[in-house]
């Protein structure tokens, strides 16, 4: 589970990004992330894996108080949290391959664990006949493919997704996103934030929306706005 408890966070210049946020995330849950631009959605993904501190506040998921862990245990926090960026930050010099078992070479697996997880997770994301190609070769939303392979490598309970639809076209968003769903289908909690209204709408989960970094609304089965 993941649960914030009256967090704030202030930035050296004076900003505050997030405000008195109390929020908890249950185990398989599937949650976007809305609001505009600036209202502290990135900022409270961060939060949730270690990139960054609150200023007040508490961050927990599972067993895990986040803004009171050691550099080490931060590590294995991390192990049980995905990350997919919208910059998908790929190794340009590795193949689609290697830039996923590097996720499992930083956490020390062994190579008989390596050559049967990545094979099983690129076909999960239909890139098993891409393997060998390096990011170059492949369009944004394979790179953006390969990103989610990555962070589900180590077999996360949680996926954590910053915008991963922003760069992509709106066929392609879609077909990232029925991936999300697949894998929170399979046990993952997804937590995503978006500003792609249409998917949100469609799909009708839980939305949480943040707007000067305060939770304005949050619903079971929301839409991306009241006025959707």
């Amino acid at each position: 589970m993941i649960r914030l408890e009256h967090v704030s966070k202030r930035y050296p210049n004076g900003h505050v990004a997030l405000h008195d946020v109390s929020l908890t995330i249950h185990r398989s849950e599937f949650v976007f992330l809305v609001g505009p631009s600036g209202a502290g959605k990135s900022t409270l993904i961060r939060l949730l894996y270690g990139e960054e501190r609150p200023t007040t506040g508490d961050v927990f998921v599972d067993q895990f108080r986040v803004n009171r862990l050691r550099r080490g245990q931060v590590a294995r926090l991390r192990r049980q949290l995905g990350v997919v960026f919208q910059d998908v930050k790929l190794l340009s010099n590795r193949t689609v391959y290697q830039n996923v078992a590097f996720a499992m070479e930083v956490v020390e697996a062994s190579r008989r664990e390596i050559e049967k997880r990545v094979p099983q997770l690129l076909r999960l994301v239909g890139l098993q006949d891409r393997q060998h190609h390096y990011p170059h070769q492949l369009s944004g939303g394979e790179q953006q493919r390969v990103g989610i392979a990555r962070a589900l490598v180590n077999n996360p309970h949680y996926l954590i997704a910053d915008e991963p639809t922003g760069n992509l076209d709106p066929d392609t968003a879609r077909g990232i996103v029925q991936l999300l769903v697949e894998i929170n289908r399979r046990g993952a909690t997804v937590v995503m934030a978006t500003h792609a209204r249409d998917i949100v709408n469609a799909l009708g989960r839980r939305v949480v929306a943040i707007d000067q970094g305060r939770i304005v609304r949050d619903e079971e089965r929301g839409l991306y706005s009241h006025e959707a």
